[in-house]
């Protein structure tokens, strides 16, 4: 068969991910699909009811429902009992040389689907990315995104090499079986570097995401001056990296897609006074004994005056939070922080 790297990169390839097992696999996406009919068959209830009595009044009370069924969904407590670190493959110590030689890990398994018809998160897809990467680029894949961290001033953002000295690294902590919190366990990341095998600090993410949106909304700036420099990116890279991609999920925000390493939420309203989408790109990590999540809201620019305002991008809000906690939901905290702040700007 044939894997293109934008398969790669929205998780289309087939590749399997911790676990070997496909009928496991199977089971799951099963009953998360289960759920997700059961959750839109109340929504459909809902609106029937809704046509029928056909008031203003009826919309605000489906907003309330709708934002108390969402936030009932979103939250989560840390998992104790988190299935997803049950695969031995979370816990290896073997130090890896090169991707390239990581890849064994996986090449002789067989595909899970044929590349293109469903989706299924990979980290191992992410690993051969970074072997296309490191021939592209003819350079090894951490010396390539090293210069890259420089590039974008991510100085704090390294290798998560156990036998370095990394100044003002974390310790990582997870619960064990009987519910009590202790230190994480030894771990060597270098099977997985595109998929999990960086440190970094918020201040660093905070950089990372401002770049992006610099990028993203820079060619929408007249630059009658010549004072605006250009993005790290290209806008219509940023654009396609953002724009969901067919026959993809998101197990951590169910109005969302996955597009290209980022989960995306688009612009949607589809009735008065109910709740309102904005558009917004998101990611979560997880890792044996921390999570992160990094979530990038654009302000909505207005194209009749964006030439004239004085402030130059990036607009809008940038949230990021990383803890040394294993199975830590963070994705709605960000979403919510990001929407408070978006109130108060729009509020001045």
């Amino acid at each position: 068969v044939t894997i293109t790297t934008r398969q790669l990169v929205s998780h289309l390839s087939g590749i399997r991910h911790y676990e070997k097992d496909i009928a496991k696999v199977k089971e799951e996406k099963e009953k998360a699909n289960r759920a997700l009919k059961l959750t839109k068959s109340h929504q459909d209830k809902e609106q029937k009811a809704k046509e029928g009595k056909g008031t203003e009044n009826t919309d605000c009370v489906k907003q309330k429902k709708e934002h108390d069924s969402e936030t009932k969904s979103r939250s989560s407590k840390p998992g104790r009992n988190d299935k997803e670190f049950e695969q031995e493959e979370y816990y290896l110590k073997e130090k890896f040389e090169s991707v390239i030689e990581s890849l064994k890990i996986f090449k002789n398994d067989p595909l899970f689907f044929k590349p293109g018809d469903q989706f299924l998160y990979s980290t191992y897809g992410f690993t051969l990315l970074s072997a296309v990467v490191e021939r592209a680029s003819g350079q090894k894949f951490t010396d390539y995104m090293l210069k890259m961290f420089r590039d974008l001033d991510m100085l704090s953002t390294v290798l998560d090499d156990n036998e370095a000295m990394i100044y003002n690294r974390a310790r990582c902590y997870i619960y064990n079986k009987k519910g009590r919190l202790v230190n994480a366990p030894y771990v060597d990341n270098s099977y997985k570097w595109a998929g999990g095998g960086f440190l970094s600090s918020v201040g660093d993410l905070l950089k990372f995401g401002n770049a992006l949106l610099y990028s993203y909304q820079a060619g929408q700036f007249k630059n009658k001056n010549s004072k605006l420099l250009p993005g790290y990116l290209k806008p219509s890279t940023v654009a396609m990296m953002w724009t969901p991609v067919p026959k993809t999920e998101v197990s951590w925000d169910r109005d969302g897609k996955y597009a290209m390493a980022w989960a995306v939420v688009e612009k949607n309203q589809q009735y008065g006074c109910c709740r309102q989408q904005r558009h917004y790109a998101s990611h979560t990590g997880g890792a044996v004994g921390a999570s992160s999540v990094l979530l990038i809201l654009p302000e909505e620019l207005d194209p009749e005056a964006v030439g004239t305002w004085p402030v130059a991008p990036p607009r809008g809000v940038i949230v990021t939070i990383i803890c040394n906690m294993q199975s830590v939901s963070l994705s709605s905290t960000a979403l919510k922080i990001a929407r408070e702040f978006d109130r108060e700007k729009q509020a001045q």
